[in-house]
């Protein structure tokens, strides 16, 4: 958990130091509901006597069933610029899930789609928002110098209050118009918390189960999930939208916390607390982190509600920046709605593969 500070420090200033106390939980079987579906093996390098590198091979157990592939991961991955290190590590992982039965090795991520994934390839001045990967440019060329290549490209969206495409509020009026339908937009109900969130796992395991390298969430997954983020949550932007009464969508946005954990360095105590706290009053940026509507009711009103509400709530909450993110390159409805409200591409994360032979 440690070994990233290594790396970071005085050479990378957009990184975001997590926490540790987050970090061990995700390695715990004990505490981390993945691995009632999932095996995690974690391994680290050594060169000279000293920790050069760490990986997570990974079995996913409902992915490969969801999709029926045999596919194995890898995450967490962190080297030093050494290819001979960051080689030992992926034949670590790729030795490690072909023992298991799997044919390929896919990532990173941290532990499924589900979690922080992707490998960033550009715009590395700008600091990750929250649950967002970072890494060094370098990791891109120890990865392909292994042998991986390119599965599917994620792509992160920002827009500013100011670039907000305003004058869509009246065109949206008009297309919830001809829609003929009551359309509505609530926030999640914090009293009745437990309820909302098991609606939301049905709205989540419906809207997105044909995105590529979708893996559904079990009902501890999305407990555990739901308790982790309830602390930052703020219901105004944790939306449910209906029609005529029915919900049949979802949307999140996220306080941007990493803008105030990245002044504790990783420790909450006994001074970092009251520092994450002091911080976190300041956040300006949201990540508007799941958008989802079920199938029949795609191509509607909802979506751009959904991002309108955003920006009139966060505009009250002195919210200045949104991120949209991620989205997969090839999710060409998508990318074009985001960009008529004023979204431009700004960050690539990329997803590898590589078949394992023998």
């Amino acid at each position: 958990m440690r070994f990233p500070w290594r790396i970071y420090p005085g050479r990378y200033p957009a990184w975001v130091p997590p926490l540790l106390v987050e970090e061990r939980k995700r390695i715990d079987p004990k505490k981390n509901p993945f691995f009632e579906h999932g095996a995690v093996q974690l391994l680290l390098a050594y060169k000279e006597g000293r920790v050069a590198g760490r990986i997570a091979a990974i079995e996913n157990r409902i992915h490969n069933e969801f999709h029926g592939d045999k596919v194995g991961f890898f995450g967490l991955f962190e080297s030093v610029e050494d290819p001979e290190v960051a080689g030992a590590l992926l034949d670590g992982a790729a030795e490690w899930v072909g023992s298991r039965g799997l044919d390929a090795l896919r990532g990173p991520t941290n532990f499924s789609t589900n979690e922080e994934c992707g490998l960033l390839l550009d715009n590395y001045d700008s600091a990750p928002y929250v649950m967002m990967t970072y890494n060094p440019p370098y990791y891109v060329e120890l990865l392909e110098g292994w042998g991986l290549e390119k599965a599917k490209d994620l792509l992160a969206y920002e827009v500013t209050q100011e670039e907000f495409d305003q004058p869509r509020f009246a065109k949206l009026q008009q297309l919830v118009e001809r829609f003929g339908r009551e359309i509505s937009v609530r926030s999640i109900r914090m009293d009745r918390f437990h309820e909302e969130v098991a609606l939301v796992r049905r709205l989540y395991n419906e809207a997105w189960e044909r995105n590529w390298g979708f893996v559904p969430m079990t009902d501890a997954e999305v407990d555990h999930m739901a308790k982790q983020l309830k602390p930052v949550v703020d219901p105004d932007l944790a939306l449910i939208g209906e029609v005529d009464g029915e919900p049949i969508g979802f949307a999140l946005a996220l306080p941007d916390v990493n803008q105030a954990i990245r002044h504790v360095n990783g420790r909450l105590f006994p001074v970092g607390l009251i520092k994450l706290l002091w911080h976190f009053r300041r956040v300006d940026r949201i990540r508007i982190i799941t958008l989802g509507i079920k199938a029949a009711y795609r191509g509607g009103p909802m979506a751009p509600m959904f991002y309108l509400e955003f920006f009139k709530r966060g505009s009250r909450k002195g919210i200045r920046v949104a991120e949209s993110s991620w989205i997969l390159e090839d999710n060409q409805p998508m990318r074009l709605g985001v960009e008529k409200m004023g979204f431009h591409p700004y960050k690539t994360y990329r997803l590898y593969d590589k078949a394992l032979s023998g």
